[in-house]
């Protein structure tokens, strides 16, 4: 963070605390990092608060490209929904709860729409 001004969006250090040990380091003998994880998970935050696109990240931000690799990455080894889930057991803890719920709510509604379905329910008669 070093060298920019601080976005609303950004980890606290008590926020990083939580989420830095679920990031991984860089792998031994590979080239050495360019930018902090910290500041990748910041831009992350930045794009997922503010819904602008990869392409219109800030530019003191790292460049939009890693930043994708690594949302993308993370996403598809499960580290987002670790860390989801591991930040609602910790605030289920600090309620005084258990850390995972013993009890869950299903519900589910069935609407009828129309008796015909398909184009002909969407597009009426034609004149």
């Amino acid at each position: 963070m070093a060298g920019r001004a601080r976005y609303s969006t950004d980890c606290t250090d008590a926020e990083w605390q939580v989420i830095a040990r679920l990031i991984p380091e860089a792998k031994p003998g590979g080239r050495p990092e360019q930018y902090p994880k910290r500041e990748i998970v910041n831009a992350i935050r930045y794009v997922v608060r503010t819904g602008c696109s990869w392409r219109l990240l800030p530019h003191d931000f790292p460049p939009y490209r890693l930043v994708y690799h690594y949302f993308r990455t993370w996403r598809l080894d499960g580290r987002w929904e670790r860390l989801n889930d591991d930040l609602r057991a910790l605030v289920r803890e600090r309620a005084g709860r258990n850390a995972q719920p013993s009890a869950a709510i299903l519900d589910s509604q069935s609407v009828r729409t129309t008796e015909k379905g398909g184009l002909v329910a969407t597009t009426g008669p034609r004149n």
